[in-house]
C-alpha cells in the first residue's frame, strides 16, 4: 500500500510535526511519501550547535527559523524555491536505493541526468541538487532530504556558516559553488511541476496507486500538536549551545566534530558534542562512554568514529 501527502503550509515546525507523527503511527504496511516546503528556514542536525552553523542574527532579523531535526547529517537551508521529501517506509519494506530512485527519476524526466555521492547527496553535472538524511523509528525509518529548485542562493551564503575544514576538503571556496537549482539546468522544473513527477515516480518505483492523506487532518492530530509545541520550544532548537565554546574540531571522513569538556579531578565529567554525522548511534555511544571516564587514559574502540573521537580528545 502507498501512500502521499502534500503540505500547504510553510511553518517549519509544523511540517516536521507532521512528519514526525507519521513515523510514529502503528506499521500498517503503507510506504508513505510526504512533500512540504518551508519558508526561509535553516534546518540543522540533531546534534549540531546552532552557533556554528548558522548566522543566527541576520536569519532572526529577516523573520527566518531556525529547525533543528531528530535525524543526522549537516545544515541545509529552507525556501519557497525548495521542495522537500519524506519517505517514511516500515522497517521490512526500507530499501534506501529504491528510495533514491525515486527522486532520480523526477528529475530524470526532466531530460537531467543525476548521480549519488558521497554519504548523502544526489548531484546533478556535479554540483548538489539534494542532501538528504536518516533516523529510525519504533515500526517505521524516515528518509528525507530537499530539492533545491528556485533557491535565493544569496540567502543560502548569508545564514550558513559553513565550515573552513570541510570547504578545503571540497576544493572550493563557498557554499554557493557546491549547490545547484534544478531551474537553473531546466528553467520548466519548479517546485509545482516536479511535485506530480515525484508521484509518478514513487508509483511506477513501487507499483501501485497512493492514497491521498488530508494534510490538515494530520496537522490537528493532538500528537502532531504535541511535537509542534516540541519542535518550535527553544530548549529543543537551542538546547545548552548558547554557551558552548568548541575545545577541539576536526573534520573527517564521516563528519565535522566539535567537542568541549569538563573535567574534575581528572575525570570527564560532561561532554559536549556537535556534529554533522549521519551515525547518531556513534554519537550517543561516545557521550555515554566519556562521561565518568579518566580524563588520562583513553577509552578503548573499534568503531572508526569513536577511535577518531579519542584520538582527537587524548593526543
Amino acid at each position: 500500500m502507498l501512500q502521499f501527502v502534500a503540505s500547504n503550509q510553510t511553518n517549519p515546525y509544523l511540517n516536521i510535526a507532521v512528519e514526525n507523527h507519521l513515523v510514529s503511527l502503528p506499521d500498517t504496511g503503507a510506504i508513505t511519501l510526504y512533500l512540504w516546503r518551508n519558508r526561509r528556514t535553516v534546518v540543522i542536525g540533531q546534534n549540531q550547535n546552532p552557533f556554528s552553523e548558522c548566522n543566527l542574527e541576520a536569519l532572526e532579523a529577516d523573520g527566518g527559523y531556525l529547525m533543528r531535526r531528530k535525524t543526522g547529517g549537516g545544515a541545509v537551508y529552507h525556501d519557497d524555491g525548495n521542495l522537500n521529501f519524506s519517505f517514511v517506509v516500515p522497517k521490512a519494506h526500507y530499501d534506501l536505493q529504491r528510495q533514491f530512485s525515486v527522486i532520480q527519476r523526477a528529475v530524470q524526466s526532466f531530460g537531467l541526468n543525476t548521480e549519488l555521492s558521497g554519504r548523502n547527496d544526489i548531484l546533478c553535472e556535479g554540483r548538489k541538487f539534494s542532501g538528504n538524511a536518516f533516523s529510525k523509528g519504533r515500526t517505521h525509518d524516515l528518509h528525507h532530504g530537499t530539492i533545491l529548485i528556485r533557491g535565493n542562493m544569496s540567502d543560502l551564503q548569508r545564514y550558513l556558516k559553513p565550515k573552513p575544514a570541510k570547504l578545503l576538503k571540497h576544493g572550493v571556496n563557498s557554499v554557493q559553488s557546491r549547490v545547484v537549482n534544478l531551474a537553473n539546468l531546466n528553467p520548466d522544473i519548479t517546485p509545482d511541476t516536479i511535485a506530480p513527477r515525484l508521484l509518478d515516480a514513487f508509483q511506477e518505483v513501487y507499483g501501485g496507486q497512493a492514497v491521498h492523506m488530508d494534510y490538515d487532518t494530520l496537522c490537528q492530530h493532538p500528537d502532531a500538536q504535541k511535537l509542534y509545541l516540541e519542535f518550535s520550544s527553544d530548549s529543543w532548537r537551542y538546547g545548552n549551545w548558547r554557551t558552548f565554546t568548541a575545545q577541539r574540531s576536526a573534520q573527517f571522513d564521516w563528519g565535522g566534530i566539535e567537542l568541549a569538556l569538563n573535567i574534575e579531578n581528572d575525570i570527564i565529567t560532561h561532554v559536549q558534542l556537535a556534529s554533522d554525522a549521519l551515525d547518531l548511534a556513534a554519537l550517543d555511544e561516545a557521550r555515554t562512554i566519556l562521561t565518568g571516564a579518566s580524563a588520562a587514559v583513553a577509552p578503548q574502540s573499534e568503531n572508526p568514529i569513536l577511535k577518531d573521537i579519542f584520538t582527537l580528545i587524548y593526543n
